[in-house]
């Protein structure tokens, strides 16, 4: 197996894409082709111990940057890493694309080179998230900011797989993000679709509200990417908040240091857990392809992390297995 990783991706680029290609090639055994301006990535890898790590380089000259408009840029720069590295992806010669780069657009350059999956109306971006006793699957996290009730059924039965596959959920619960746990709550769009969620044969749970959601009370929870967004970052800004707060109040006294000093495992676990590092990457599903975007201020151990997931996820045949969900449950011409 080969995967894409996106060199011209992140904040830094391209240090951070060479240091993780250069340790997952090792590590996942598997080649790691870095797709970018070659005149940056050469000479860099030139000053690694490569060690026989199975890693090539494809020239991609044109460079996409984080402040331009996504459609407008792609268009503009054909030979963007992107899309040099997804038609590698879409002509078989890798399995998959991994990339830290500007996310509208990734969206727009993977729906118009490897497209949907038949049956999806939407692809989604998926989060997983930190909940009491785990993790668990949130979409959409702001790909599509306006939906009908069929794109959530969608998110559902993908975000299903993803659960099972990849996170080892055994018939995962799936939950609707509403603003009360009645039937009768939420706007039409939640009204609209929880009776086909209650169809689908999913493990449906019903209406989720975010407090029971971080208590562990699903293992996925759907919503349309403008509320998915707002509820993404506004989960980021309150954690961030706390652990500031906390810090400030841990070095307010020698008292308080010592207390931390005997605490600080616990609080490196706290630390970790709420490292979107961790996970390294989100799996955008919907895709014909596996394509996997992570935070433009990922370092090169949240891409090597980005790269194992890629990785779990063509073994564990996630894509597959959502090709068979769609078409099983989804009623298609």
């Amino acid at each position: 197996m080969t995967i894409v990783l996106d060199a011209m991706g992140s904040d830094l680029f391209p240090e951070p894409e060479i240091q993780a290609a250069v340790y997952s090639a090792r590590i996942i055994n598997e080649e790691i082709i870095l797709v970018g301006d070659e005149n940056l990535i050469i000479p860099r890898l030139k000053t690694v111990n490569l060690n026989n790590a199975p890693i090539r380089v494809v020239h991609a000259p044109d460079i996409l940057k984080m402040d331009e408009h996504a459609v407008e840029a792609t268009r503009q720069k054909p030979q963007n890493s992107m899309a040099v590295g997804m038609n590698l992806v879409k002509s078989g010669e890798a399995r998959a694309f991994v990339t830290a780069g500007n996310t509208g657009a990734a969206f727009f350059t993977a729906v118009t080179t490897l497209r949907r999956i038949k049956g999806v109306s939407r692809p989604a971006l998926s989060a997983v998230l930190p909940v009491k006793n785990g993790k668990a699957l949130f979409m959409d996290t702001g790909a599509n900011a306006d939906c009908r009730p069929e794109f959530l059924l969608e998110f559902a039965i993908m975000g299903s797989v993803y659960a099972e596959k990849l996170l080892g959920k055994t018939s995962p619960r799936v939950g609707l993000l509403a603003n009360g746990e009645e039937a009768s709550k939420g706007n039409e769009l939640v009204k609209g679709a929880y009776p086909l969620l209650q169809k689908s044969n999913l493990n449906f749970i019903g209406n989720i509200e975010p407090k029971d959601f971080y208590s562990g009370a699903a293992d996925v929870l759907v919503t349309d990417g403008f509320t998915g967004n707002i509820f993404i970052k506004s989960s980021e800004a309150v954690a961030k908040v706390i652990t500031d707060n906390l810090k400030e109040l841990i070095s307010a006294s020698p008292i308080r240091k010592l207390g931390y000093l005997l605490a600080k495992p616990a609080f490196v676990a706290l630390k970790k857990m709420l490292d979107p590092g961790e996970i390294g990457a989100a799996f955008l599903l919907g895709i014909d392809g596996y394509v996997f975007i992570g935070h433009g201020r990922s370092d090169a151990r949240a891409l090597s992390n980005g790269l194992a997931l890629a990785q779990r996820a063509v073994d564990s045949k996630v894509l597959e297995t959502i090709r068979t969900e769609i078409q099983n449950r989804i009623m298609i011409p």
